[in-house]
């Protein structure tokens, strides 16, 4: 695993849980924020709108900062082809990479096995199971007749015996995870609302302290955050919510 998150004991420190959403084409912007949040959190998560205006450069800018990555670009492709792609990803040095899961076992063993190569520096390997996006609906008209729960489950599972190091789950799925693949499958939770933050557009809050009880390893905050008067007071808050009770 990357060495640039460091724990204690094994145990991840709770500011190191925390990797911020960074959605924006503005690099001026994301180097700004990313000082700003230097030493404060675990990184940022650098999705497709960076990675499609800013490519490896924009990437590499953050790094240099001493920001660990978390690079969410989701590969989904032929085994051959997304290895290559993780090996490429390799020179960003991200903490984190993931593929889709209904790539397929051989997709994501090769994934995980092009990253070994990384040697010490290896990033943790994860994997989106089904989209929040979509529901049973959803998941009838592309010919899985589930419910999404169950297909989670399932690609979760294959996830874990493919080699992965976790999965992508919302709040609600990760007790049932925690039981299926065990203590030390990573679960990364995106989708997290402070109480004292604007809901948006979110009816069902679950709150940083609230996802890490359930037993998320990582979260993936954003506009509580980046959308703050002041992004690195709104990090040291959440911080000090996860840190109460450890």
């Amino acid at each position: 695993m990357n060495s640039s998150v460091n724990t204690t004991n094994g145990k991840i420190k709770p500011s190191e849980r925390i990797f911020v959403a960074l959605d924006t084409p503005d690099i001026k912007h994301a180097l700004n924020l990313a000082q700003s949040l230097k030493g404060l959190v675990g990184g940022l998560k650098l999705g497709k709108e960076f990675f499609t205006s800013l490519g490896p450069e924009g990437a590499k800018q953050i790094t240099a900062l001493g920001m660990p990555i978390f690079l969410d670009l989701k590969y989904h492709d032929i085994p051959n082809t997304v290895a290559g792609a993780v090996r490429s990803a390799l020179g960003l040095k991200p903490f984190i990479l993931n593929v889709h899961a209904s790539g397929g076992r051989a997709m994501m063993e090769a994934a995980a096995h092009a990253a070994d190569e990384a040697g010490p520096n290896r990033p943790l390997v994860i994997a989106v199971t089904v989209l929040t996006s979509m529901n049973r609906n959803d998941l009838a008209e592309v010919g899985i007749d589930v419910e999404p729960i169950e297909h989670v489950m399932r690609l979760a599972r294959l996830a874990k015996d493919s080699g992965l190091d976790g999965v992508v789950c919302s709040a609600k799925e990760v007790v049932a995870l925690r039981g299926n693949v065990g203590p030390d499958f990573k679960l990364v939770v995106p989708g997290i609302r402070p109480e004292w933050a604007s809901k948006d557009d979110q009816k069902r809050v679950v709150t940083p302290r609230d996802a890490i009880d359930l037993g998320a390893d990582y979260l993936v905050i954003g506009r509580p955050i980046t959308a703050a008067n002041d992004p690195a007071e709104a990090a040291r808050r959440i911080v000090a919510e996860l840190s109460d009770g450890q």
